[in-house]
């Protein structure tokens, strides 16, 4: 591969995996964000000049030149939509050819998941640029499943018996690289759905913390009143809460529990299990112990 490929989010917990991946492969890279001193030294990429994604002068100069954008989906937001519109816009008058967009699993517009909602509207706009994409619709992250324990070692939400089928970053990141290091074309208009090797209840995902940190963690299944009660504190916008509320809802509705072979496929090796996230990452569970 020849041309550039842009990141953004390239200081986060995707973006920055597979700007690492691409500069051990060779690949030159654009890292694009709103801070170019927190992104990574690496060889092969140039950091572009601060660009949000909502500054559409910003990132059309920040991609110009790029050939390929990786488009890690900006922070929740009340307009989070609008931003994700101007910057695929700009990625258009950049002259970028092909996108990869990081997705969420059971985007629609009426997903019960309503961080969900927007992914599928920005979806939707890609679909009409002209540009080559590739959809990666993750599930739930790992990391997220382990902090949902409070301190007291419960889980709280309107999960009911749901399941989830959480992925690691690190999967992630290896499917993206595998799409982005493909043959032109092979994974145009192509939508892949990025989880784990199982989908559990949140009673299970206890357990797992149980077993890795010692001590008992249980999960507390709450009411919608309940669960916006307890969050009252946080100190959160609506809009914000509702989204956190939503995704234990979307659990309990078995809009996560989707199981796919994607990234086996996409990468040569297993989806990490809960169980394999916290025997790596024991940092994950730290608040659960002593």
């Amino acid at each position: 591969m020849t041309e550039v490929v842009a990141v953004t989010g390239a200081s986060g917990a995707i973006g920055g995996r597979v700007a690492r991946r691409l500069a051990e492969r060779g690949v030159a890279t654009r890292l694009v964000g709103r801070s170019p001193e927190r992104l990574p030294d690496l060889p092969g990429a140039v950091k572009a000049a601060p660009a949000a994604f909502g500054d559409a002068v910003a990132m059309r100069d920040a991609l110009a030149g790029a050939g390929t954008l990786l488009m890690v989906s900006a922070h929740e937001a009340p307009d989070r939509v609008r931003e994700h519109i101007t910057a695929l816009d700009a990625a258009v008058a950049a002259g970028v050819r092909r996108v990869v967009y990081v997705s969420f699993l059971g985007a629609a517009p009426d997903a019960t998941f309503t961080f969900a909602r927007d992914h599928w509207h920005t979806e939707q706009h890609i679909r009409g640029t002209g540009l080559a994409y590739t959809f990666l619709r993750d599930s739930l992250y790992l990391s997220g499943l382990a902090a949902m324990a409070g301190p007291d070692g419960v889980i709280r939400g309107p999960a009911g018996d749901g399941r989830v089928s959480g992925v690691a970053h690190e999967d992630i990141a290896d499917a993206a690289t595998a799409v982005l290091l493909a043959q032109a074309g092979e994974h145009d208009g192509v939508t892949y759905d990025l989880t784990g090797p199982e989908a559990l209840t949140l009673t299970e995902v206890a357990a797992e913390l149980s077993r890795a940190t010692g001590r008992t963690v249980t999960y507390l299944a709450e009411t919608r009143e309940e669960a916006f009660a307890s969050r009252a504190g946080y100190g959160a916008e609506e809009w914000e809460v509702t989204g956190w509320v939503s995704s234990y809802e979307a659990i309990a509705a078995g809009e996560m529990a989707t199981v796919s072979d994607a990234v086996p496929r996409l990468t040569g090796h297993r989806a990490r299990s809960f169980a394999d996230y916290l025997a790596a990452h024991p940092r994950a569970y730290a608040h659960l112990t002593p």
